[in-house]
């Protein structure tokens, strides 16, 4: 009788401990945009007037736990990268016929007589090396890498 009740409570002690699932329902319209906001990065600075959005997902993570940490790579080497893949960048975006429309959407206004800062250049040139890791492109003579 004792092992009947202590088999009852363990039992019992058991079944108050498992959790219960709730199941929660997103709308897919809530769901989009947190994504969107999670894989926003916006950059800015209004005394140099500029500003620099990437919405792609997945950056963000990348950003925090592949890509080098922030000086790893000097300003000028990034400047550097920068422009050439800016240029690369800006050809494609010039022949629809020849590239996909939806990689190369917009140009980028990107001039290396302007100094904007290790930030940018950082963000900008980690966003490069995943848009080519991502959708295996290759903009320019360098093989991407982290």
């Amino acid at each position: 009788m004792k092992t009947l009740i202590y088999i009852l409570l363990v039992c019992s002690f058991i079944a108050s401990c498992s959790t219960t699932k709730k199941r929660t329902t997103y709308n897919k319209e809530e769901l989009s945009e947190a994504l969107a906001q999670n894989d926003t990065l916006k950059i800015s600075n209004e005394a140099l007037e500029y500003e620099i959005i990437i919405i792609e997902p997945g950056f963000n993570f990348w950003l925090a736990s592949r890509a080098r940490p922030e000086g790893f790579y000097s300003q000028q080497y990034m400047e550097t990268r920068n422009y050439q893949y800016v240029v690369e960048w800006n050809q494609r975006v010039n022949q629809p016929l020849a590239y996909r429309t939806d990689l190369y959407e917009m140009q980028i206004d990107y001039q290396a007589n302007i100094d904007y800062g290790y930030e940018v250049n950082y963000k900008l040139y980690n966003y490069f090396i995943y848009f080519q890791l991502t959708y295996n492109q290759k903009l320019g003579n360098f093989i991407p890498r982290i």
